[in-house]
């Protein structure tokens, strides 16, 4: 792996990591208001439940951003595999070029 890709995997790294924890805080926010008035008005059990269910939110949110993170490296993949792809073909146009215009030249001459 090169310095590119070393510095592109922390750059997601750390795109997908804030995404993470503001997604954690938005949830966290919602529930600290239902946390508020389950404590005033409900019994603990809705508490717990809460609790159970913030949890599954997290655990949800994880394994979204590891799907995203795999999404992403397997789109890497592919780029770093189609750019070797054009580069070849690219070589291969350049040589072909050079054996037509070879071909094309008079005998004794030349190319400039």
């Amino acid at each position: 792996m090169n310095r590119d890709s070393q510095s592109e995997d922390s750059l997601s790294i750390m795109v997908l990591e804030n995404i993470k924890n503001k997604l954690i805080h938005a949830f966290r926010n919602t529930g600290e208001t239902r946390d508020t008035l389950e404590s005033t008005t409900g019994p603990v059990s809705i508490g717990r439940s809460y609790q159970a269910n913030e949890e599954l939110r997290r655990a949800k949110i994880d394994g979204a951003i590891s799907w995203l993170r795999s999404e992403l490296l397997e789109m890497r993949s592919q780029d770093q595999q189609l750019a070797k792809t054009l580069l070849g073909l690219n070589a291969e146009i350049q040589r072909m070029r050079e054996s037509i215009s070879g071909a094309l030249e008079p005998e004794g001459e030349e190319h400039h």
